[in-house]
């Protein structure tokens, strides 16, 4: 048992919690011995401290970028008179944030606008459009799905009627080729305003007249590489996403101030709160939610995560409703198949549509208010959010949820079930994705990893560490030195084989292209030594050496360190590194050998080897070391 006073409690006891509170840690720390859990403490430091940098550099990144703001136009006015309803408080506040990001600011708008299905979110993104493409500019709309993408298409059409030298083109694959040409030269030459398409208009043959503004409707929908795209226009234009349930990383950069985020919470007045039944499935249940539901004129979503199960289902449905008409959708049909299935359901003369998750995002039938969703432990949690929101929209609405058997569902399943039954209210999708973000992690800021894990310390420890080393942020600089400034005093200058010299025709300038690439950074270094490899081959060990000198010397630039020279056993470096930094590099290091070698004092590095090495060998321990502090760079800012 251990004893706290209570002042001291309040400081030192952090509840364990995750945003799902079925979260467990995987191994619960001894009392009686701490080591565990400083190991655990010092390894999410070490996570924090290079999200921190990710962070600072992509915050950094965009303050670098300019745009001139876009004018205030007074027929906004009149645009935003033809929305039909009354907006509320949440909404008010969105639109008044993405305004004031187009108009007062002058680098590029990257915002999440995040609000259940239904809750006004495309009204704050058409505001948007019309500011940017009223100055002149292009704006993307970019859906995951073409369905999704069509009925985007149909709303922006509809509103942009009153202004017919705004032009909208939908681009997508029901298009002929010839029909698809015409649209890229439009779009080229700026005969297109407005793009409404999948993620075929990230493609490289969509070329931008004058890009303006990227709409980004469920950006978790799409795949890595798409996203990487969309990331790569955040450095050049607005970004708008669009998501009911954001992806944990997208979540936890809103969360953290890097990313603008407007949370629209307050649910319409006509939108109705969704009966959700969770259950092991059974054919019985499953024909009476249906009649259910036909008993009242209403219609019915049936949802399998699969196209192989659609037709077993369908068999199975028109024996038990033999006069009801029953269609499937999914993505691999043919375009006008699909567009007539779905525009036929949308009319109420299909009363039962059987499909795949193609109809998650954004599709509004008001008349159907039952949707059951079979095999859901293989649906992730955002997909579930989403698919329960097409229903509710008019009446008293009913999900039922389907798994197989509990038995065999893996904890991740059941937790993501469990969360989904405690979000039933309206609004919910921010929470859900929190729970997400619980149950998956936080992912990484770059890179291909959405997901994390937050369970070594627990999210209320996690953040307040987070948090910490943002005010601190200043200690984590790292200050590189000129590279001309760096002095290595080792005496060593091997000659090169006549053999090689006459093989490189003109050796010295090769190794001025060498000393130029060094003086430039890492990267252009490593590029040399690798073009040098290709052309001619392994190099040998004399032109090895010197490369290893200019490694060793770009190195030491980066790290703050502009001098190295050895007395007797004794490396020294002199650097302008803080202590804090010098820890934190050393905690960072792969390898115990150097890292328990090298101890700070007042401005020096030092470390003391075991003997006297001889001059190639003691220009090798220093490229090893050199290259161990080089790689725990990333966890530091770079200035």
């Amino acid at each position: 048992m251990a004893k706290l006073p209570l002042k001291q409690a309040s400081r030192l006891l952090y509840r364990y919690n995750l945003p799902n509170e079925s979260k467990r840690p995987r191994t619960l720390s001894r009392l009686s011995d701490t080591s565990v859990w400083e190991r655990r403490k010092t390894k999410g430091k070490l996570a924090i401290q290079k999200m921190v940098v990710d962070l600072m550099e992509l915050y950094l990144h965009r303050l670098r970028q300019k745009r001139f703001p876009y004018p205030k136009n007074p027929i906004m006015a009149d645009f935003a008179a033809q929305f039909p309803y009354n907006a509320t408080p949440d909404q008010k506040q969105a639109f008044l944030d993405v305004d004031k990001d187009l108009t007062e600011r002058e680098t590029p708008m990257d915002r999440l606008i995040c609000g259940d299905v239904g809750f006004g979110k495309t009204e704050v993104a058409l505001r948007a459009i019309f500011c940017v493409v009223s100055a002149g500019k292009q704006a993307m709309v970019l859906a995951p799905t073409i369905v999704l993408a069509k009925q985007h298409y149909d709303v922006i059409s509809e509103r942009f009627s009153l202004y017919p030298q705004i032009k909208v083109g939908l681009l997508s694959r029901f298009q002929t080729k010839a029909e698809k040409e015409a649209y890229l030269e439009m779009i080229k030459h700026g005969h297109l305003n407005i793009i409404v398409g999948t993620h075929s208009l990230l493609g490289s043959r969509v070329v931008y007249s004058n890009l303006g503004l990227l709409v980004v409707d469920e950006e978790q929908r799409f795949g890595v590489k798409q996203k990487e795209k969309i990331a790569s226009f955040k450095t050049s234009v607005d970004v708008l996403t669009l998501s009911a349930t954001p992806i944990p990383r997208t979540l936890y950069l809103a969360l953290t101030g890097f990313r603008d985020a407007s949370l629209i919470s307050t649910p319409p007045p006509e939108r109705i709160p969704i009966k959700t039944h969770l259950s092991s499935f059974r054919k019985e249940k499953v024909i009476k939610a249906i009649k259910n539901e036909l008993n009242r004129a209403g219609q019915v979503f049936y949802v399998l995560p699969r196209i192989k199960g659609l037709e077993e289902v369908m068999d199975f449905l028109e024996e038990a409703f033999p006069d009801i008409d029953i269609a499937m959708a999914h993505g691999k049909q043919y375009s006008k198949q699909l567009e007539e299935t779905m525009e036929r359901f949308a009319q109420g003369k299909i009363k039962i549509l059987i499909c795949t998750n193609i109809v998650e995002s954004g599709l509004d039938i008001q008349n159907a208010n039952t949707i059951i969703i079979q095999d859901v432990q293989q649906f992730g949690l955002a997909q579930l959010y989403q698919l329960r929101g097409r229903v509710g929209r008019a009446d008293k609405a009913h999900a039922y949820l389907f798994y197989p058997d509990k038995s065999l569902l893996s904890d991740q399943a059941l937790e993501r079930l469990s969360a989904l039954e405690e979000c039933r209210e309206l609004g919910q999708g921010f929470q859900l994705a929190e729970k997400d973000m619980g149950i998956r992690g936080f992912g990484t800021i770059f890179g291909e990893q959405q997901t994390g894990d937050v369970g070594n310390v627990g999210i209320d420890l996690f953040f307040e560490m987070l948090f910490e080393s943002l005010s601190k942020v200043e200690e984590l600089r790292i200050f590189s030195v000129p590279y001309n400034l760096v002095k290595i005093d080792i005496n060593i200058n091997p000659r090169l084989p006549s053999e090689y010299v006459n093989y490189l025709e003109n050796p010295m300038e090769i190794i001025n292209e060498a000393e130029k690439a060094a003086e430039k950074d890492m990267w252009s270094l490593m590029q040399f030594t690798e073009n040098l490899r290709r052309q001619y081959g392994k190099e040998p060990y004399s032109m090895e050496i010197i490369l290893k000198k200019l490694y060793v010397r770009r190195m030491a630039a980066d790290l703050g360190v502009n001098r190295i020279y050895a007395s007797g056993k004794m490396v020294v470096m002199k650097t302008n590194m803080s202590k804090k930094v010098f820890k934190l590099i050393t905690d960072s290091m792969t390898c115990d050998v150097y890292r328990s070698s090298l101890i700070y004092e007042g401005d020096q590095i030092m470390a003391e080897l075991l003997l006297e090495l001889p001059r190639e060998q003691l220009l090798n321990w220093m490229f090893q070391c050199l290259s161990e502090l080089h790689a725990s760079l990333p966890a530091l800012i770079k200035y």
